[in-house]
């Protein structure tokens, strides 16, 4: 673990490059040393019925969220979430040039006696040398 999962409303295609933003948080979140490579997960789900605020059409949104197994600090992932906030903010500034965008990020830890995990990719990675 972790997952790392983003619905956006479908009005966003052809504004956000989303391949490149799972790449960018992918980074991100390897980059903290938190994880092992073969943990890491992020998808982008496309959500084509919403209901947003005041039903705009132009109102558009992306909520992240972050599960992960427990055994990280407070204040580990609290830098996490802020550094994947700033460079998912960053990504899309232009959004936020409209008054019709909004962002959110949860991060949540994941009851290890409630989690059941088998993963193939794990022994691959750990037998690459480097």
């Amino acid at each position: 673990m972790p997952h790392f999962v983003f619905e956006y409303s479908s009005n966003l295609d052809g504004k956000v490059d989303f391949d490149t933003l799972c790449g960018r948080i992918l980074d991100t979140i390897l980059e903290s040393g938190l994880f092992e490579i073969g943990a890491v997960r992020v998808r982008a789900v496309r959500c084509e019925a919403y209901a947003i605020a005041d039903r705009l059409p132009e109102n558009a949104f992306i909520d992240m969220s972050l599960r992960m197994g427990v055994g990280r600090s407070t204040e580990d992932r609290k830098r996490l979430g802020d550094r994947i906030f700033a460079v998912v903010t960053e990504h899309l500034s232009m959004l936020f040039a409209t008054p019709h965008f909004a962002l959110t990020l949860e991060i949540r830890e994941i009851d290890p006696d409630l989690s059941w995990k088998k993963n193939a990719i794990h022994p691959r990675l750990r037998q690459m040398p480097g």
